[in-house]
């Protein structure tokens, strides 16, 4: 199952502007608010759909039937790359995939029901899976 908008009001995106003077660090997002342990992320970057996926299946792999997890990020922007071996020129590419952009501080899952042990295992293989720096965060 991978994670992409149903229906969207504009099928390509502008590229983001980037202040360099601006600290990108994420304000939203950035403390658990439903579980009790989360995978928060350390580093800028995009995370693809099926990324996503792939750690979401292997939280739900080891913390079984007892635990809950959240994912508190969604793809929803597009990525564009035009075909291969196309010249300059002539337009922007066709959307390739979904990626959603991380900020570091972002909680990108959660997790409860487990104990602390599983819940961090299961946390540390997500978050190699995943194509940026992730900690394993608690509620305090």
């Amino acid at each position: 199952m991978l994670l992409f908008p149903r229906k969207v009001k504009h099928r390509k995106w502008q590229t983001d502007r980037v202040n360099m003077n601006k600290p990108r660090v994420e304000t939203r997002g950035v403390t658990i608010a439903f579980g009790a342990y989360g995978l928060k992320a350390l580093a800028l970057g995009r995370i693809r759909s099926n990324q996503l996926e792939a750690a979401r299946k292997t939280i739900v792999k080891a913390v079984g039937k007892t635990g809950k997890v959240w994912v508190r990020v969604f793809t929803d922007r597009p990525y564009t790359q035009k075909a291969a071996e196309v010249g300059m020129g002539k337009g922007k590419g066709d959307p390739k995939y979904f990626v959603f952009e991380v900020r570091p501080g972002r909680v990108i899952f959660e997790l409860d029901g487990v104990s602390e042990a599983i819940a961090r295992d299961a946390m540390r293989r997500a978050g190699s899976k995943l194509p940026l720096k992730s900690t394993v965060v608690t509620r305090s």
